[in-house]
């Protein structure tokens, strides 16, 4: 990267498209309906009784999902949207991650609504350091309807970034991965861990968990190698992610109880892409129900990623992940007699 007139160039040009707009005209693919509710609440685990029967409402969060353009794309993003990605894409900020989003409940969505939406290019930041890496936070709007009246906002916010810590300088000895490397023409990800190790190229770290005030006790748990599930104080209902307060009975009284450790595969997906240096892709992500009835996303292990299979038992481990970060993972549980 160059210098500050540089990004004092390319910020000033990523501000100008502040208040463009990066979706016009929106329609959402499907109706609000049934299905998509029910698959939506078996995932997470929700049993609140607003979300099925006649009367039933659509989970909150799940305003997003019904604006969502699936795998055939995003039809209606704009030309300025598309431009502004193209211009940090090519000042080198080529890697993306999403961050955070917040999102504004104006009434609740019933099946049978049809979502129409906008979106806006709200802010660009100015250049970040962060542990991924340097780069611009780039904030949209979106303003979701129903027959022409606000139902909720959804504020999306990605970074587009450099990733952070990749040494240039190799030893002669290490032969074409040192000079390929020298060159940028192999990803870190894609040297072998013991020549990455002898020539001195750093492998990009893991990103690391948002730890706020309402799961801070769980990573504190994570620490001591417990895995430490919320317990309602009113109804005892078991729940997990952690959350402020129940959503079964609303109560924002809560103690903990430690996982045993056993779970299976309720579902799982193999990661090819995008790649991302810190990460050895194809590798499972399963969605782990645990004994206590709770799910769970984590790291399928133990077993190559085309052997993963739903139903499959598996065993809680905690993994050293780098020396700073460790994390809960599923070790694949052999069937006796198999």
């Amino acid at each position: 990267m160059g210098g500050g007139g540089e990004y004092e160039d390319v910020f000033a040009r990523a501000k100008a498209y502040e208040g463009q707009a990066a979706a016009v005209g929106g329609l959402g693919k499907d109706l609000v309906n049934e299905p998509m509710i029910r698959h939506w609440c078996e995932a997470m685990g929700d049993t609140n009784p607003a979300y099925a029967g006649a009367d039933a409402t659509a989970p909150p969060t799940m305003l997003q999902a019904w604006t969502m353009g699936g795998l055939s794309g995003h039809a209606g993003r704009s030309e300025a949207y598309d431009e502004l990605l193209g211009l940090l894409d090519d000042a080198g900020y080529t890697s993306v991650v999403a961050t955070d989003c917040e999102q504004e409940y104006l009434r609740p969505l019933r099946p049978g609504d049809a979502i129409t939406f906008d979106a806006v290019i709200e802010s660009v930041s100015e250049r970040k350091t962060t542990k991924l890496g340097t780069g611009y936070f780039v904030t949209t709007r979106m303003d979701v309807r129903v027959a022409g009246r606000p139902v909720g906002t959804h504020r999306f916010r990605i970074l587009k970034y450099v990733p952070a810590g990749r040494r240039r300088s190799v030893p002669k000895a290490e032969g074409a991965y040192a000079v390929a490397r020298t060159a940028g023409a192999v990803r870190a990800a894609e040297i072998p861990r013991e020549i990455a190790g002898t020539a001195g190229i750093s492998q990009p770290k893991r990103p690391r968990p948002v730890v706020n005030r309402d799961n801070a006790g769980f990573w504190e748990g994570v620490s001591r190698h417990r895995l430490l599930i919320q317990r309602c104080d009113g109804c005892r209902t078991l729940r997990f992610p952690w959350l402020p307060g129940c959503n079964a009975c609303g109560c924002p009284d809560w103690d903990t109880v430690e996982a045993g450790g056993e779970g299976t595969v309720y579902s799982y997906v193999v990661m090819h892409h995008p790649p991302f240096p810190a990460f050895d892709p194809p590798y499972a992500v399963g969605l782990i129900e645990l004994a206590e009835g709770v799910r769970m996303i984590s790291n399928v292990v133990g077993v190559p990623h085309d052997r993963v299979r739903i139903g499959m038992p598996v065993r809680l481990e905690f993994e050293q992940v780098d020396e700073e970060l460790e994390l809960p993972v599923f070790r694949a549980v052999e069937r006796s007699g198999g």
